[in-house]
């Protein structure tokens, strides 16, 4: 038996009625937008998910560290632990990502063993296997006293049936807003706990795969796992999830779920329409600056970076505008030699940060943080 998807109050349908708009209004922007810098944008928030929904689980990586990792440096100071589970998830995530137009999609349990196995195959072990159900019980313990179960999830042997329930529900053809029937997914995947272990990043990450399927937003725009990352949001994630009871009942309400969800499909999106239009505001300043200052196009790019995510590397400037190693390496000298920039580290480590005359007023463009609201205080 699977949790029975409940109706939505007035209150949650005003909410989901934002969601929805506000998402309409950011596939336009989008659209109409120069890909340029918006290909910045999605790989930042492709790279934000990726460090969210794995800080969950204690691999710390920052979102800038994670950028520069997906676009294949080496020489970024992180844990080999750190490393190897940032890319795994990665793999996973740009996967996810080619399937949001596929025609004949259809979800099945070897699809899904699939992805775990993408994801937790390089910790496979005769007693963890990765890509197959586990075989014994799994607890989720208490974050201060290991000897306590916080969760017990169902019997080993009762996976197969569960699961294929579950994936005949999610082939089911069903009017429950796909936003919701989402968050349904993600709650039954991550109760049913079939893996030794992973199961909440696969929760997750098949949240935001169906959102993805959904086709309003491109893939990088519908995840709300960057917004699960946050410590205070992680908190109530791990409250919420504890209030379903300390085994499997999926015989229950599970309104709070839902609302939970509702407020952050609403916060993440007022999150991701910050950071465009903070985004654009930065850009068009940086254009003007490049004018008034004589500095050729191209460096924007690079410029931008630094004052979006704080840094940049030659590698990322080189593969964003498609110029060869030594073309980078002249514009970034060049850059640091007006003191726009200014280098970090050496040889193939070395990053760039703002120099002294870096235009302050982007800065403040792309420091000033916002307010996010609570939809249902409305």
């Amino acid at each position: 038996m699977l949790f029975p998807t409940p109706e939505l109050s007035p209150a949650d349908e005003r909410v989901l009625g934002d969601i929805d708009k506000m998402r309409e209004t950011l596939r336009h922007q989008v659209q109409a937008t120069p890909s340029k810098w918006t290909s910045g944008l999605r790989k930042f928030l492709t790279a934000d998910a990726v460090a969210g929904s794995n800080s969950i689980e204690g691999f710390k990586v920052s979102t800038i560290d994670v950028e520069d990792l997906m676009a294949g440096e080496r020489d970024v100071e992180v844990s080999d632990e750190n490393r190897e589970e940032t890319l795994a998830y990665q793999r996973m995530m740009t996967y996810l990502q080619t399937l949001h137009d596929v025609e004949d999609f259809t979800y099945s349990k070897g699809f899904l063993n699939a992805l775990h196995w993408m994801l937790q195959g390089h910790r496979h072990t005769a007693r963890k296997p990765a890509g197959q159900w586990r075989k014994g019980a799994v607890y989720v313990t208490d974050v201060r006293d290991s000897s306590i179960a916080a969760y017990t999830a169902p019997p080993a042997d009762e996976l197969p049936a569960l699961m294929a329930e579950l994936v005949d529900w999610l082939n089911g053809d069903d009017s429950t807003h796909l936003l919701v029937r989402a968050a349904m997914a993600h709650l039954q995947l991550v109760a049913i706990h079939p893996w030794a272990d992973g199961n909440g990043r696969m929760s997750r990450s098949l949240q935001t795969l169906m959102i993805a399927r959904e086709g309003v937003l491109a893939p990088e725009f519908s995840s709300i796992e960057a917004w699960l990352g946050r410590p205070g949001n992680t908190w109530e994630y791990y409250r919420e999830l504890n209030l379903r009871g300390a085994v499997y009942l999926p015989d229950q309400d599970v309104s709070g779920w839902i609302r939970f969800n509702l407020v952050a499909y609403h916060q993440q999106a007022q999150t991701v329409q910050s950071r465009f239009d903070r985004s654009a505001r930065v850009w068009t300043a940086l254009g003007d600056f490049a004018r008034e200052t004589r500095l050729d196009e191209r460096v924007v790019t690079a410029l931008h970076d630094i004052a979006m995510a704080g840094r940049v590397r030659r590698s990322r400037y080189e593969q964003s505008e498609g110029i060869n190693r030594q073309q980078a390496q002249r514009d970034l000298r060049d850059l640091v030699t007006a003191q726009f920039l200014q280098p970090v580290g050496r040889t193939r480590a070395r990053y760039y940060t703002a120099g002294s005359r870096f235009p302050e007023a982007v800065l403040e463009i792309a420091r000033t943080p916002i307010t996010l609201t609570n939809p249902y205080d409305s």
